[in-house]
């Protein structure tokens, strides 16, 4: 006889929710004092001009009440002061841009204010895990297609560049169904940053098909030379009007945790993630915003994001060159950071006692979980941010962020030669 549900049964959307990454790893770096190298948090304060504004905000009495749900004006006309020049057009603070909380709560908001149940919504793997759930809670149905590192990657170090989606293998994903692809540049956790001939192929493919393009850019003002101009497909060809932009103040101004992000994209596109918003969340936390909007107007006379990309030069070094002495091959990233290591020439004990709960993941967790616990530097296996039919894409590889002070990356440095022994 079949058993009813129980009474107070979860709903579908969330019924099938696992354990995340970051619940097993962040805990397990706490409780053996490992340096965590996993999550991308930063162990250092945005800079003064932001902390300051932050503070003054906190005495202002209006900074501290409801916001516009489109974001206070200070930071809409800051915004649209940066962001105009990098867009190559003139941005309207009263409709292209949206004050959201947080890019992952943008995204929600997008995919809330356009997918209908089945609607479907491609994404390129590696993908934040974020993704997934921000999708099927609003009725859609992720669709994926990997992007894959060259068969040399195994023993030796790439660029992020060479990471490569296939065109023909994404347009064999669309469907009459199809609403949406994702995009992710700079790319977490490749690091890559799609080139002007990517771009315009994903938005010819766009095009064809009439399909929306959602570009996560959030690390968009940390990217490396030989770079010197970050690629945005919203100002190639065109694809301005299907395409919506996220951006974080948290990744630009080192704030995870204010949860400010936002949107820019035409005003059609716009108008129905702000429908979804005002629903979700109404308005974005008011002190914060002010605090972010300083720092944008700053950095039109100062050069923050050009001292920033300097000291995470510095901190990249750092950490590469530890791999470079363990003769580990790894992915140097263009922008972001993170440090994607290839993994397969390190043994761990055979007999090594792993918990249950890794055993229903993929092979990296169990590596992942091992450098954490026995050499005491957190990392991330990135077959989280896989389907579970392309766990065997990451198998060998484990993420390390360096968005850390260099003390600790020293720190982590010098733990992670005792590799040495284990590597074959």
């Amino acid at each position: 006889m079949t058993q009813p549900p129980p009474r107070f049964a979860p709903a579908q959307r969330v019924s099938k929710f696992e354990q995340d990454v970051w619940s097993i790893f962040t805990p397990l770096a706490a409780e053996t004092k490992a340096i965590n190298l996993g999550q991308g948090f930063m162990n250092f304060g945005p800079p003064a001009v932001v902390q300051e504004a932050a503070k003054q905000a906190l005495d202002t009495v209006e900074a501290n009440q409801y916001s516009h749900p489109r974001g206070r004006p200070r930071l809409r006309q800051a915004l649209a002061a940066s962001y105009s020049p990098e867009f190559g057009r003139q941005l309207d603070p009263e409709s292209e841009i949206l004050v959201t909380a947080g890019a992952n709560e943008a995204m929600f908001a997008t995919f809330a204010g356009f997918l209908d149940e089945g609607s479907e919504v491609i994404c390129m793997e590696p993908f934040f895990d974020q993704y997934l759930p921000n999708i099927t809670m609003n009725g859609g149905k992720p669709v994926f297609v990997p992007l894959r590192a060259p068969e040399h990657a195994a023993d030796q170090t790439i660029s992020s560049e060479e990471w490569r989606l296939d065109i023909d293998e994404l347009k064999s994903k669309i469907t009459p169904r199809t609403k949406m692809i994702v995009l992710n540049t700079p790319h977490n956790p490749i690091g890559k940053v799609f080139s002007e001939d990517e771009l315009r192929a994903i938005g010819k493919v766009a095009e064809e098909h009439d399909l929306i393009i959602l570009t996560d850019e959030v690390y968009d003002r940390l990217y490396y030379p030989p770079l010197t101009k970050f690629p945005r497909i919203a100002t190639l060809d065109g694809f301005w009007e299907r395409t919506i932009t996220v951006g974080s103040g948290g990744k630009s101004f080192a704030s995870t945790g204010w949860r400010v992000g936002w949107l820019i994209g035409p005003a059609h596109l716009i108008q129905y993630s702000f429908a979804a918003q005002t629903r979700v969340v109404f308005c974005v936390n008011s002190p914060c915003q002010e605090a972010i909007a300083a720092g944008l107007e700053a950095s039109l006379t100062q050069p923050l994001f050009q001292d920033q990309t300097k000291a995470y030069l510095t901190k990249r070094a750092k950490l590469a060159k530890v791999f470079d002495d363990l003769a580990l091959p790894y992915t140097m990233p263009q922008g972001a950071y993170y440090i994607l290591v290839n993994t397969a020439k390190i043994q761990y004990p055979k007999d090594y006692v792993f918990p249950d709960i890794l055993h229903q993941r993929g092979d990296d967790f169990k590596m992942c979980y091992w450098l954490t616990k026995e050499i005491g530097v957190c990392c991330i296996p990135p077959s989280e941010f896989y389907t579970k039919d392309h766990w065997p894409l990451a198998k060998n590889y484990a993420r390390f962020a360096f968005c850390k002070t260099d003390d600790v990356l020293d720190q982590a440095a010098e733990r992670l030669l005792a590799l040495k022994k284990y590597i074959v």
